[in-house]
């Protein structure tokens, strides 16, 4: 019995279903990245064979040179020859290569920016530390010597190479920070507290719950024994404290280097002093704003009786609008002069009216610049209206007539249209005779007017036909490429004129003395 196919193999078989060595695809390897810059070394001073005419460069043609072309160039001058650039490798990443997004970053930059910050700040300690032991020297001060001493020797590089604010404290753009709001295990969960589903809303993504989870059922917040994120955040010191803790950012983006964690104090007393300027600056801006425009009286508020026009002054009134208890309304006077009486009048202008005509209540006097007489003003007035009044009806009883019957009035219509009928009638007539007349003159007169009017548009219209054909012969005579545009000729429809001057100015060409008139 033979032995199977497989018996003995100590390596895979099978190598014809396998991808063979020369069908592998070689890619490049991670790390591997186009040159960039210049290459650095020794550059041409002579232009050589094969180089680009423009610049000198022998990585490239003169078709593809990026410079600017010059009048004369490299090849035949020999000066100025520009440095070669880097060949560029031919790269072919595979999945992962041409996905790298950090393939080709150079460290190095980013290594020298780190260690220059960091280098600073160590001098910039250590020369406050040098500061600060000048100082003590000087006031002789041995114990805190030795004690710095003590501390430089036990402290760790790192306490004062870093300066990486607290978590939360200090917010930079560069450097972010993501604190986890933790709890510890033995407290009772939030969401524990109510188990009731229509309570406030629990977050378990940031493990907040921001509404009071016993907000309906009629506790005391005092007896409470949580009430929600909100409660804190809006409670006691933590409104200032949060409006600290902005201040501290917003210097520290400024360049003040505080901490309010650190100096507290400081950061209150820098927060007192920025309030105190802050509040003298704008009130010197409305001063000056002031000053120089003006304005301020309207600023002042009004007392609260005249902007609601309402008072806590009580009044009582009977039913008939007298007053019983308080003080009367006082009456509205304006901006005119009132009570004022001239010429011995007792009452003023307006206080008297008739007949549509102002006047004087003490005299009757309808002139306003008059002099007050009295009574005997008012007894002349009342005369001069009864005398008036008598020469009124005079007056209607004369042209009055005595009134007509029915049939006198409908004899004096029919008088009045048979008038009018033979008014309408002579006119007539006069208007027929003269229409007879003067239509055998009219006839004659208007037929040698047309024969005039015919002729005098014929003769205008020759002139004009003369014209066109002077401008059509110009423009014949020019060249087609250079004739003006015609599009602006008037299209009409040409008259019986302008069809007897065309007749009258063509030309037959079948009349042998047509050569001559040319």
């Amino acid at each position: 019995m033979d032995a199977p196919w497989y018996f003995g193999t100590l390596h895979p078989t099978l190598s014809h279903q396998r991808v063979q060595e020369e069908q592998k695809k070689i890619f490049s390897k991670m790390g591997n990245w186009y040159n960039k810059g210049i290459k650095t070394g020794e550059m041409a001073t002579k232009y050589r064979k094969g180089a680009c005419e423009n610049c000198g460069a022998v990585t490239h043609k003169k078709k593809d040179c990026l410079e600017r072309p010059r009048k004369i160039g490299a090849k035949f001058t020999g000066e100025d020859i520009a440095p070669d650039e880097h060949l560029q490798p031919d790269l072919d990443f595979d999945y992962d290569g041409k996905r790298d997004r950090w393939n080709g970053f150079d460290t190095t930059d980013y290594n020298q920016k780190v260690s220059k910050e960091y280098a600073k700040l160590e001098e910039a300690k250590r020369i406050i530390k040098e500061q600060e032991l000048e100082a003590k020297l000087k006031d002789g001060d041995t114990e805190a010597l030795k004690k710095t001493a003590e501390e430089s020797e036990d402290e760790d590089e790192d306490k004062y190479a870093d300066d990486v604010s607290m978590p939360g404290q200090k917010f930079e753009t560069k450097q972010r920070i993501t604190v986890r709001n933790l709890r510890i295990r033995e407290d009772t969960a939030k969401y524990l507290h109510n188990l009731d589903t229509n309570s406030a809303y629990y977050d378990p993504k940031t493990r907040s719950m921001r509404e009071n989870p016993f907000q309906n059922t009629g506790q005391k917040l005092s007896e409470l024994p949580y009430a929600g994120d909100n409660f804190v955040r809006f409670s006691g010191d933590a409104s200032g404290l949060a409006k600290q803790q902005m201040f501290a950012w917003q210097s520290y983006e400024k360049g003040v280097d505080i901490n309010l964690q650190a100096d507290p104090t400081k950061l209150e007393l820098l927060k007192r002093e920025y309030t105190d300027k802050e509040s003298e600056f704008k009130s010197k801006q409305k001063d000056s704003i002031l000053d120089k425009y003006g304005g301020e009286e309207h600023l002042e508020s009004l007392p609260k009786q005249l902007l609601m026009a309402q008072s806590e002054e009580y009044v009582e009134y009977s039913r008939h609008g007298k007053v019983i208890k308080g003080q009367e309304k006082a009456i509205i006077k304006s901006r005119y002069e009132e009570d004022v009486l001239i010429n011995n009048h007792s009452s003023v202008w307006g206080s008297y009216w008739k007949a549509g005509v102002w006047g004087f209540k003490c005299c009757h006097s309808t002139v306003k610049e008059s002099y007050c007489v009295g009574e005997a003003g008012k007894r002349i007035a009342a005369e001069s209206d009864s005398i008036g009044l008598m020469k009124q009806v005079a007056r209607q009883e004369q042209t009055e007539e005595p009134q007509k019957s029915l049939v006198q009035l409908h004899q004096e219509k029919t008088a009045s249209k048979n008038k009018k009928k033979k008014k309408k009638q002579k006119l007539k007539r006069r208007k027929r005779k003269k229409e007879s007349s003067s239509s055998s003159d009219s006839s004659s007169s208007d037929e040698e007017k047309d024969e005039e009017v015919k002729k005098r548009k014929l003769v205008e219209a020759v002139k004009k036909q003369e014209e066109h054909d002077k401008q059509v012969q110009k423009l014949m005579s020019v060249d087609e490429r250079k004739r003006p545009y015609n599009s602006m000729v008037e299209v009409r429809e040409p008259t019986e004129e302008d069809m007897e001057a065309y007749r009258l100015k063509r030309k037959n060409m079948d009349d042998p003395m047509a050569k001559f008139l040319s």
